[in-house]
């Protein structure tokens, strides 16, 4: 394998042998290759895409390229997990994992660290007085033998090819591929074990998919992959036009998570949770059909049994799972409609831009996060709102970033004479 000779010819739009990729990817891990023809491949990919079989070559170089975990093997039961391609306020997996886990499918999730506007599902529950997200494989697959449901941080030792390839994507502009986001995202879910898979791919202006049709083509490259990889996968096309639920920034989400598995929380947000949870139970080994999936999900909010899970879960990690010890901002102050009508918008850009201001998210791994600030969306996309009615909360550290978060969260909204209603689950690709 000639790198120089490999990577002319994807530039020249040429397929390059499977085994000549995976060569490449694994000199690459090893650190037999230099930054600047792994960077030059990936400019080439970015210009000219791979083929189907490219795609998994890439996606089976980065597995091999670390440890693998097979969950079913060690436990014996189909392990179920979703993955999200990220939004404004999306803490599905808080509340998802539970109500799973109460169902009696099991429940196994690595996660990775949020950059953005918010934290990542790890930053969330850190936010949770003593929660530990770092747990051993040992340790993550007996928690789910006990109790049906773990959620820890990625091991270094998982995909190290696509932590590196990522990180120069992240430099080169090269971000954007389906291919690449399809093999970074699937290579890792193919190497934590899971059996089966549901696949939350947003669509919108708060979503790194703009378009429907952007994000039908990331679903199906991912479900293929994992279709390749023996995986059960199916995939969801959710609006992220408008932040997901109420609360943007990691207690504020955890909160309202809570709240959802208490049989409250957001009307868009619990019926994302349980439509992902239906498809997971359907995907399981629990032998249901959708119907009599999603009639044990909606049982499972109802009579408590998923919050009861939520806190068994918490504390295994060492956490309190009461909400009223999660970190609350010194400021919290009210933003009022300044006309009457329907709420017709909610910018998903101009909230995430606000939480990032006030201290929710990071932009450098390395950077701290502030778990107590964020936005609570009072009024979402349809609601019918007074002149004066409170919009939305800010939640800051002191007064000065309350008020200069303001005039930005004011524009996220747009207010009209007639609501303009929208489904959230915009389709289902099986």
């Amino acid at each position: 394998m000639h790198p120089a000779e490999l990577i002319e010819r994807k530039r020249n739009g040429e397929e390059i042998p499977a085994g000549e990729l995976r060569d490449f990817v694994a000199a690459y891990a090893r650190d037999e290759l230099p930054d600047y023809q792994a960077a030059a491949l990936l400019m080439a990919i970015w210009f000219r895409g791979l083929s189907a079989v490219e795609t998994f070559a890439l996606t089976e170089a980065m597995v091999a390229s670390g440890e693998t975990v097979d969950l079913a093997a060690r436990l014996g039961r189909r392990v179920v997990d979703k993955h999200s391609t990220g939004g404004v306020g999306d803490k599905t997996t808080l509340a998802l994992g539970p109500v799973v886990a109460a169902c009696g499918a099991p429940f196994g999730k690595m996660s990775g660290r949020g950059l953005g506007h918010t934290g990542g599902t790890l930053d969330k529950l850190e936010s949770i007085p003593g929660f530990r997200v770092e747990l051993s494989t040992e340790e993550l697959v007996q928690q789910v033998r006990e109790i049906g449901l773990a959620v820890a941080g990625q091991s270094a030792d998982l995909v190290p090819a696509d932590r590196r390839l990522y990180a120069l994507r992240d430099v080169t502009a090269t971000i954007d591929e389906v291919s690449l986001i399809a093999a970074s995202i699937m290579s890792k879910k193919i190497a934590a074990g899971a059996s089966a898979l549901v696949l939350d791919v947003k669509v919108g202006e708060g979503a790194f998919m703009r378009t429907v049709d952007e994000a039908r083509r990331l679903a199906e490259a991912m479900r293929s992959l994992g279709k390749e990889a023996g995986m059960d996968v199916v995939c969801l096309l959710t609006d992220m036009e408008q932040p997901l639920g109420r609360a943007v920034g990691n207690a504020l989400e955890v909160r309202e998570a809570y709240d959802t598995l208490a049989d409250g929380g957001p009307s868009d947000f619990r019926e994302l949770v349980v439509v992902a949870a239906t498809q997971l139970l359907a995907l399981s080994d629990l032998g249901l059909d959708e119907e009599a999936a999603r009639e044990r999900v909606t049982t499972a909010l109802a009579d408590g049994s998923a919050r009861v899970a939520y806190e068994r879960w918490i504390r295994a990690q060492g956490g309190d799972p009461d909400p009223a010890l999660l970190p609350r901002a010194d400021v919290v102050a009210e933003v009022a409609a300044p006309d009457e009508g329907f709420v017709r918008g909610v910018r998903a850009r101009e909230i995430a831009a606000v939480a990032m201001a006030l201290g929710a998210g990071r932009e450098r791994k390395e950077e701290p996060i502030d778990h107590a600030v964020g936005v609570v969306c009072l009024a979402k996309r349809g609601d019918r709102v007074e002149r004066g009615e409170p919009l939305a909360e800010i939640h800051a550290r002191d007064r000065a970033a309350a008020d200069a978060a303001e005039s930005i969260l004011l524009a996220a909204y747009e207010i009209g004479d007639e609501p303009d209603p929208r489904p959230l689950v915009l389709d289902v690709i099986r």
